[in-house]
């Protein structure tokens, strides 16, 4: 699971990075608004944690920002405050769950579980399925397939369609593939998004097909959306 968190004061980000990375949670952390709107609007992850005091946007107007520009990454709102229309508040601008500060870590944990269930129940939209085109990946399963034909896929070639079937028809940049692919890894160099496209390619490769990863000059990888090849 993928956590962004946007929180300025640093000695609480270092806590929950820590109890988070401990559950094995992948963290990314920024510490204004403005950053983690950027972050957050690749939609690459699970739940996002968003401080109601921030530089630049506060908690509610990214929140805001964030539902304008249709990203559905479930949110939770931190502040201290506790009253009933400051809680109606951060609600209302796109939050969708709400812990005053001090907060136990392990209440954190559960919430984020939770909007966690609930993101992944509602992108499957019933499913575990993630489909686009001809491609199908069965997540409950753990299996893939193009048409009719399996994909042996080995772990990283799996996260790397998971993440370009996440997103189908947009287009990701190697920094965005590399933080949802090697997230627990220091030192990857960008190439080697190139290298693990050039292997996804051959296994997804059929005869008389396209290529369904397309190249986005300047960009990145993108992954045909709604075409059967």
């Amino acid at each position: 699971m993928r956590v962004l968190i946007v929180e300025d004061d640093q000695r609480l980000t270092r806590l929950m990075t820590q109890v988070l990375s401990e559950e094995h949670w992948a963290v990314d952390v920024a510490h204004d608004g403005d950053a983690g709107f950027e972050l957050a609007r690749s939609g690459l992850y699970d739940a996002a944690i968003v401080d109601w005091m921030l530089p630049g946007r506060d908690g509610p107007s990214l929140c805001r920002a964030l539902r304008a520009a249709r990203v559905t990454t479930p949110l939770l709102m931190l502040t201290a405050r506790g009253q009933v229309e400051e809680r109606v508040a951060g609600l209302d601008s796109g939050a969708d769950d709400y812990l005053v500060k001090p907060f136990a870590f392990d209440e954190l944990l559960a919430r984020l579980r939770a909007l966690s269930r609930r993101g992944t129940a509602s992108a499957a939209a019933g499913g575990e399925e993630l489909r686009a085109g001809d491609v199908v990946m069965d997540l409950r399963g753990r299996s893939a397939r193009r048409g009719e034909r399996p994909l042996a896929l080995t772990t990283t070639e799996w996260s790397l369609l998971e993440c370009l079937l996440r997103h189908p028809g947009q287009a990701l940049s190697r920094e965005q593939i590399l933080n949802y692919v090697w997230s627990h890894e220091r030192d990857v160099l960008p190439s080697l998004v190139d290298v693990y496209v050039s292997y996804l390619r051959r296994k997804l490769h059929t005869p008389g097909l396209a290529d369904p990863i397309q190249t986005v000059r300047g960009r990145g990888y993108r992954f045909a959306a709604g075409e059967a090849g």
